[in-house]
């Protein structure tokens, strides 16, 4: 297969071929027809993530076809187009058998635990519990948009955040999850404020729904949770960090008002991963701090209905697509935020 690979960590990516996978026993081999590009993937290449054994492949948001099927597996076969959640449960642990599988005790996740999708081919493990069915009519890019960010903006605030119509919800960033929450709150009937520092995302979020946006490079001493105040008269319910440091994480949780509802999306890694909390304020306003990782692969339904009826529509946030290789240089970038929405990797042979 010809695949993006790295032997240590920040070191080059080299796009080169190596041997195809086969299928674990319960597990399959997909021809990968697309992948996102994630910061998360960034992350991994980095060294912040201590799943990750080298040399290793990243790549996680994906969708393709079958194209091999493990002992054991009843549910798949050859042919079938599918894509498959970045967390994926074992499905038989204590959290899995309670239906959150996004928390599994022996996770699976392809570009961390596991090879990922920066390649033509990638083995999935675990294909009866976690593989989900694609629409005939949705496109391998728009389920690789879906990716981490779609899904977990998506648990994010309708599962997590509990978002209720009426409501004011704050979006801190508006890359590929900031995006995605800002329309998917707007869908469930909620008054959404986007924060960011570039004014074409914000402008991206207006056309997706949202209702105010704040560019925090022109607020007064850099007071985002005063505008929000201000905006709200008071605060939001519902406030996301979508982009994971720490002067977003803060500021979202002082964005609410009393009794809210904070949802941590962004990663925060490394050097950043404990920021000082604000717990005089949430004690006080007894404010609720959440964390939304990735989303099980049964609740994929109740998304694709709503995207099959037009009230999301993921395929407005994908950016750009691009080849592997052009996806191997950008991901070196990933820090640095370039382009706006979700870029895609649609090609895998050589130019």
């Amino acid at each position: 297969m010809r695949a993006a690979i790295f032997e240590r960590f920040q070191g080059p990516i080299t796009v080169t071929t190596l041997p195809d996978p086969a299928p674990r026993p319960g597990g399959v081999v997909l021809k990968v027809g697309a992948t996102g590009l994630c910061r998360s993937d960034w992350h991994g290449w980095m060294g912040h993530d201590t799943d990750i054994c080298l040399p290793h492949v990243p790549g996680h948001e994906l969708a393709g076809t079958v194209v091999a099927v493990g002992a054991g597996v009843t549910r798949w076969a050859e042919g079938d187009r599918v894509t498959v959640p970045f967390v994926g449960g074992c499905g038989h642990c204590g959290e899995c058998a309670a239906g959150q599988h996004q928390v599994c005790e022996n996770q699976f996740q392809p570009g961390f635990t596991h090879w990922g999708s920066f390649a033509d081919h990638v083995a999935i493990d675990h294909a009866d519990v976690n593989l989900v069915a694609l629409p005939e009519e949705m496109g391998f890019d728009v389920a690789a948009s879906l990716g981490c960010r779609f899904v977990t903006s998506f648990r994010g605030v309708i599962d997590q955040g509990r978002v209720r119509a009426g409501e004011w919800v704050a979006v801190h960033g508006c890359g590929g999850v900031g995006l995605s929450a800002v329309m998917i709150a707007a869908a469930a009937g909620a008054q959404v404020i986007a924060i960011d520092i570039d004014p074409a995302k914000l402008d991206l979020a207006r056309s997706l729904g949202a209702v105010a946006t704040i560019d925090a490079t022109t607020t007064a001493n850099g007071d985002v949770p005063g505008q929000v105040h201000e905006i709200t008269r008071g605060g939001v319910q519902l406030s996301i960090d979508a982009l994971g440091h720490p002067m977003t994480c803060v500021n979202s949780v002082l964005s609410l008002r009393r009794r809210g509802r904070h949802v941590q999306i962004g990663l925060l890694l490394a050097d950043q991963a404990r920021p000082a909390i604000p717990m005089d304020r949430v004690i006080a306003w007894e404010l609720e701090l959440l964390g939304s990782h990735g989303m099980q692969a049964h609740r994929y339904p109740a998304m694709l209905e709503m995207i099959r009826r037009g009230r999301l529509q993921p395929e407005r946030l994908i950016g750009a697509r691009v080849d592997l290789d052009e996806g191997t240089r950008l991901l070196t970038m990933m820090d640095r935020f370039p382009g706006t929405g979700v870029t895609i990797i649609d090609r895998f042979e050589i130019a």
